[in-house]
Parts: C-alpha cells; structure tokens; sequence
C-alpha cells in the first residue's frame, strides 16, 4: 500500500470513527433549527438561556443516573425522591425563625435524605442483591406515598426569599446561579470518574463484573457508594427545583425519572454498563431540553411528547446495540 493511500485510510478510519461523536451535537443543532423554522420564538436569546437553565437541573439528574448506570443499574426512584426531598426541606425551611439558619437546615435535611434514600437503594440492590428495576419501583411507591403524606397533597409555601436568589435567580458574573452550580457538580464527578479509584471500579465494575472480583475490587461497596452519590445529586438538584417554584411541591418529580434516563442514554452512557460519564451526561440533556422546549413553544401535546421521548430511548437502544454487534 502507497503512503498516499494509507494516508487517505488513515483518514477515512478517523471520521468514521468521530461520527458517532458528532452526532448528538448535530442533533441538538438541527433540532433547534427544524423547531425555529416552526416557531420562531425558539431562536431568541431569552429562550436560548432559557434552554440552557433547564438543560442545568436535567444535567444533574441525568449525572446521578449515570453513576448508577455505570454499574448496570438505574433509579426509578428519583422522580418521587425529588418530590419527597422538595417537601421535607421546605417544611423544614418554612419551621425555622431565621432565612440564613432554615435555608441550611433545609439544605442540610435535603442532602441527608437523599444520601439516606441512595444509601438503602444501595444496601438493597448490593448487599442483598435485588434486582434494580425491582428495588427501585418499590422504594418509588414508598416515597410517593410518604411525598403526599407528609403534605397531605398539598404544596409548601412560604420559603426564605433568599432561597431563591441562592439557587435559582441569583447571577455571578451575568450567569445564573444554576450553570454555577452544574458547572461545579461537571468538575467534581468529572474528577471522581477519571482520578479516583472509586471511578475506575465504576467502569469495570459495569464492563465485566466477573473481571471486577478477579482483580479484588469490592463491587458492593462501590455499588453501594454509586448509589448513595446519585441520591446526594438528586437531593441537590431536588433543592435547585425548590428554590425555582418557591414552594415544597409534592409533584415536583414528575416525569423527571424518565427525562433522567432519556438524557444518560442519549448522551451515550450505556445501559450494559461501563461506558459513558457526565459528559455524555450533559449532552444529553442539553438534546431533551431542546427538544421538550421546542414541543413546548410549538404546542405539541404533552402525552405525544412522552411518546416522542420514549422512541427516542428506543432509537438510541438500537443503535447503541448496532455499535457493539459491529
């Protein structure tokens, strides 16, 4: 072979190889011009970092998902966990006399639980061995009807105003509070992933758990630790989504348990285990709520919506298991 043709091999191999990668990115800006061709309400910069704001609470969600997934799991709790973490820290909030003290408090209880929340869905799934599916569909039915309980159905108002300055409305350097926080949380996992230990037995735990226990890794525990990491997330974004509605809200979950999963997927963290990271994560996200914004503006019914989301699972499924069949 002539150096001019092994050069245009090397070259052939190199793009093909980065088309998966390329993607996404050219999904989300295509989507964002099919939507704005329809409405163009969705190409102003209002709705643009509007965009970018919601894609930042999905991110996290989908990054607690994502440590989960590495492992071979998922959390079908977290929609419900959100909601009873929402109601718990506001009731909490809204008990105490002062807005510096109950905004710690509430953050503090809201961190706990959902640690605690993690941690049992860990020692479950783990250290009995439960099926994930099954164990976190339990745990979900639990929390809802703790969720609606301990409100009785009702939302929880009157949170500190400053709540809402912290964790949602409030701006450093013309960036809104909550890409501050998203950017911090991307740093550290991004870290944790790459640089830890911990990181390290999450791929191969989720590669080849068979491989894990050959060369010693404690798998319980790091599966355990994953778990307890996606509740400590859930519990943070469940905050930031407080302070954005101003009131403990019961429902506030909603289909974000889906949307989680959808975005980790999508990004391209793998069911199978042991492929993906916050990046993918991110990406993810960021392509749902282009997409969710977009329906929205356009006035597409909100049970086609559900349906375009679980197709688009369905699709990334496919071609997920067409790149490892090759």
């Amino acid at each position: 072979m002539t150096d001019t043709a092994s050069g245009r091999l090397t070259r052939s191999l190199s793009i093909s190889q980065n088309i998966p990668t390329l993607v996404l990115p050219l999904a989300i800006a295509g989507t964002i011009i099919m939507f704005g061709i329809i409405e163009p309400r969705v190409w102003s910069w209002g709705n643009l970092q509007n965009i970018i704001i919601q894609a930042s609470f999905l991110a996290i969600f989908a990054m607690a998902q994502t440590f989960v997934i590495l492992t071979r799991g998922f959390d079908l709790s977290l929609g419900f966990n959100i909601s009873l973490i929402s109601v718990v820290a506001a009731m909490v909030m809204v008990g105490s006399n002062t807005d510096s003290v109950s905004i710690i408090l509430g953050v503090g209880v809201a961190l706990l639980l959902g640690s605690a929340i993690g941690l049992a869905n860990g020692i479950l799934i783990a250290g009995f061995g439960f099926n994930p599916l099954v164990t976190t569909l339990a745990m979900a039915n639990i929390i809802l009807a703790l969720a609606s309980t301990v409100s009785g159905g009702f939302p929880i108002t009157g949170l500190p105003p400053m709540l809402n300055a912290i964790f949602s409305q409030g701006k450093l350097l013309g960036v809104a509070a909550p890409i501050w926080i998203l950017a911090a949380i991307f740093i550290v996992l991004g870290c944790i992933l790459t640089a830890t230990k911990f990181g390290r037995s999450l791929y191969i735990i989720g590669a080849n758990p068979k491989a894990a226990n050959a060369a010693g890794i404690r798998t319980r525990p790091v599966v355990i630790l994953a778990y307890t990491v996606c509740g400590l997330l859930t519990a943070i974004g469940a905050v930031m989504l407080t302070a954005r509605t101003g009131s403990g809200e019961p429902n506030l979950g909603g289909n974000l348990t889906l949307e989680s999963i959808a975005a980790a997927v999508v990004g391209g963290v793998r069911l199978s285990g042991g492929e993906g990271g916050v990046t993918a994560a991110l990406a993810g996200a960021l392509f749902i709520t282009v997409l969710s914004n977009g329906m929205n503006l356009t006035q597409v019914d909100g049970y086609l919506q559900q349906i375009f989301l679980g197709l688009i699972i369905i699709v990334s499924l496919i071609v997920v298991q067409g790149q490892t069949q090759r």
